[in-house]
């Protein structure tokens, strides 16, 4: 997986303990960097495919990481099942006699 957008990002000049806060109040914190950086997009899906489980990464918690991967996985589902009735609608139908 390509990193190089991390070099580029608000927090290269910040501390890392910034971004892994105890608190609400560190989080909104990290937020605020987080809120004009450039690379706030991939640094959110690097989190989201590799599952980082602790900080603040692409302006999101740990709880709302849990919560896009939930909602992703649920319109997911929900395509599939789509998909499926469309291909079980489409297929053609034989008729026996």
């Amino acid at each position: 997986m390509d990193t190089s957008w991390m070099a580029k990002g608000n927090c290269r000049d910040e501390p890392p303990s910034r971004f892994f806060p105890s608190d609400g109040v560190g989080v909104d914190v990290a937020r605020r960097i987080c809120a004009t950086c450039p690379v706030k997009e991939p640094c959110l899906e690097y989190a989201l495919d590799q599952r980082v489980d602790h900080g603040v990464w692409g302006g999101a918690s740990e709880r709302e990481r849990r919560r896009i991967l939930k909602r992703r996985r649920a319109a997911k589902g929900a395509d599939q099942e789509a998909e499926a009735g469309a291909a079980a609608r489409d297929a053609p139908t034989t008729v026996t006699g």
